[in-house]
């Protein structure tokens, strides 16, 4: 995940950050395989965003996707909601397996935060060519 927080020009409030980690873990957890490497992410970026440890399990909790949608109304701020769509996108597509179910999340929450789908639909390919490059930088400069 992205240090959200230094790429964004304004404060992030305590909820806004918890709001946005909570979808994240909901995102994880829509195609039934949450597992220890996404929750030690989420973990970490709550531990960098200063995040008290005891509110940790509430992020971690199984709420609704629809209460985790209308908490993700709160967030008014555009820069953070369109970084919260970025970080939706490449979770998304981290395991290589773009589910229908992920796509609905990622389309309800950016109508939530008011982020026009044609926008919502631009940041995923921007992802999808991100990933590419990535790819190919592995390939060409002979990582591993």
């Amino acid at each position: 995940m992205d240090s959200q927080q230094n790429n964004l020009a304004l404060p992030i409030s305590e909820q806004e950050k918890i709001t946005f980690l909570s979808v994240l873990v909901a995102l994880g957890k829509i195609d039934n395989n949450f597992d220890e490497t996404e929750k030690k992410a989420i973990i970490d970026s709550a531990v960098m965003f200063g995040i008290p440890e005891t509110k940790i399990p509430d992020i971690l909790k199984d709420t609704p996707v629809d209460e985790i949608i209308a908490s993700a109304a709160g967030i008014t701020n555009r820069p953070l909601a369109l970084s919260l769509i970025k970080e939706a996108c490449l979770l998304a597509n981290s395991d290589g397996d773009l589910s229908d179910d992920e796509v609905v999340f990622i389309g309800k929450l950016g109508e939530a935060m008011n982020i026009e789908l044609e926008k919502v639909e631009q940041i995923s390919r921007w992802v999808l060519d991100y990933l590419l490059l990535q790819e190919q930088e592995k390939i060409i400069f002979e990582k591993n």
